[in-house]
């Protein structure tokens, strides 16, 4: 009697280790996340007590850094005036704004802008922005579809109908 020997192709060999890698990367990024909003909480921390300590902070911070440290470590959603509130008592240095509202509210729409945050409404009906972790780059996890295009892209004699095609110009 023979022992049937199951022989996986090269194909599934990838397959499994794209899903490895896939599962791994999106492992590391949760992790990074909670490194991140810790490291926030941190920074808040550390300069709340350096101005109760009479400490002058040796590394100055823009506004715009120091809303996001502040974002990434509410863990909650946050008004412009949560967010200036949480900065004076962090002892960030308001005063060289004249309007430190106005201010404020200019980063956090470029933050959002920057999909660095997203506006939501509370359940007050205020509204607020919430810290949203930048999309990931790089590896993403590939779905049949898109490797079937992958493969469809190393034929040579595939041509993307979608594909815009270069007209040369002539030189008048």
């Amino acid at each position: 009697m023979y022992k049937s020997r199951v022989v996986t192709s090269d194909a599934d060999q990838y397959r499994a280790a794209l899903d490895a890698a896939a599962r791994e990367y999106e492992a590391l990024t949760q992790q990074r996340k909670e490194i991140d909003r810790r490291l926030a909480q941190l920074a808040q921390t550390i300069g709340t007590l350096n101005g109760l300590c009479g400490f002058t902070p040796t590394v100055f911070w823009g506004l715009t850094d120091a809303c996001r440290v502040v974002l990434k470590g509410a863990g909650h959603p946050m008004t412009p005036l949560d967010v200036r509130d949480r900065l004076e008592a962090m002892g960030f240095d308001l005063s060289k704004y004249s309007s430190s509202i106005a201010a404020i509210h200019v980063v956090l729409k470029r933050l959002k802008e920057a999909r660095e945050l997203r506006f939501v409404e509370l359940d007050s009906g205020k509204f607020a922005y919430e810290w949203q972790q930048a999309p990931a780059r790089g590896a993403h996890a590939l779905n049949e579809s898109a490797l079937a295009d992958l493969q469809r892209d190393g034929d040579p004699g595939h041509r993307d109908p979608g594909a815009a095609t270069a007209k040369k110009r002539r030189k008048p």
